[in-house]
């Protein structure tokens, strides 16, 4: 089992069984399905409510998705969004993957290798990203394996939205020399 464990790469077939597994003990115990991009509108909520809780109170949204009924920061989701981290953490440190590149080769030939640029766009995209899975009212693990796992029309929708418009901001973003980048 520690050899598994000290692999840098797994089989995406191990780790799918296990996110369904994962998700089938959700289902069953908690009643609830995957997803972790309420856990980051709870954490603003929380945040804005040491400085402004009027406003919190008076947010329809906070009220919602901060604090509805039997809500608190710390919730399953939250625990989950941080054992995520503190999993790829461990997992990084034991199949001694730890390697950190600040800018990609890719990002480095089209637009240079300063590494405030990368830092802005990436944390940019996940600003917009955040954002979208706030307005389609789910993130990428809510639809696209909680909804998709149910055969959920709306989230099959998502997913391949979500695919589709990866697919052509790299394009995009990379041009032809990205796609020659990814074949070789």
């Amino acid at each position: 089992m520690l050899n598994l464990l000290n692999r840098s790469r797994w089989s995406p077939y191990v780790v799918g069984a296990g996110i369904g597994i994962l998700s089938w003990i959700t289902f069953g115990l908690m009643h609830k399905a995957l997803g972790t991009s309420t856990s980051f509108v709870s954490a603003a909520g929380a945040i804005e409510s040491l400085v402004a809780p009027d406003h919190v109170r008076a947010n329809e949204y906070f009220v919602k998705t901060f604090l509805g009924e039997g809500k608190f920061f710390l919730d399953w989701q939250m625990m989950l969004v941080i054992g995520l981290f503190l999993g790829a953490l461990i997992s990084a440190r034991l199949g001694r993957s730890y390697h950190v590149e600040k800018v990609p080769e890719l990002w480095a030939s089209r637009f240079g290798p300063g590494r405030a640029r990368r830092y802005a766009a990436a944390f940019l995209g996940g600003v917009l990203v955040l954002f979208g899975a706030r307005l389609a009212d789910g993130c990428t693990s809510g639809h696209g394996i909680s909804g998709g796992l149910q055969l959920a029309v709306s989230s099959w929708t998502f997913f391949i939205s979500f695919f589709a418009a990866g697919l052509i901001t790299a394009m995009l973003v990379y041009g032809k020399a990205g796609r020659r980048h990814a074949q070789g």
